[in-house]
């Protein structure tokens, strides 16, 4: 069980996520993973290389994130699962709204590379 102050770091770093990605700030979106966590360096790069003509003008987006949930698991991650809702305002041709829900999972490590971390026992 973690306590009330892990559970909002938790909460908070769900939040700083998902607007991160919102607002297109890709490097620091980017900085919250590790190396693990798949080829995203690769598609930052061709998103802030503007080469993506179907996304010319870029989309417009906004999450909507709620029943975060978070547990440890036995090799000292975080389990956090929630819910979404992602508004695409598509702007290229036909200007269309899509929506696309589902459930996400993170899984959270202490690193000491996040700001501020330094001599706190757990941030994300």
């Amino acid at each position: 069980m973690l306590s009330d102050i892990e559970y909002r770091a938790v909460v908070d770093f769900v939040y700083r996520e998902a607007r991160l990605a919102d607002e297109a700030r890709y490097a620091e979106w980017l900085a919250l993973w590790t190396d693990d966590g798949g080829r995203l360096e690769t598609r930052i790069k061709l998103l802030q290389t503007g080469h993506r003509y179907s996304q010319e003008p870029a989309s417009r987006m906004r999450r909507l994130v709620s029943n975060i949930e978070a547990a440890p698991a036995d090799n000292g991650e975080l389990v956090v699962e929630s819910n979404f809702a992602l508004a695409e305002l598509a702007i290229q041709a036909k200007r269309e709204m899509h929506w696309w829900v589902g459930r996400t999972t993170h899984r959270l490590r202490v690193s000491a590379a996040s700001s501020g971390c330094a001599g706190r026992r757990s941030c994300w």
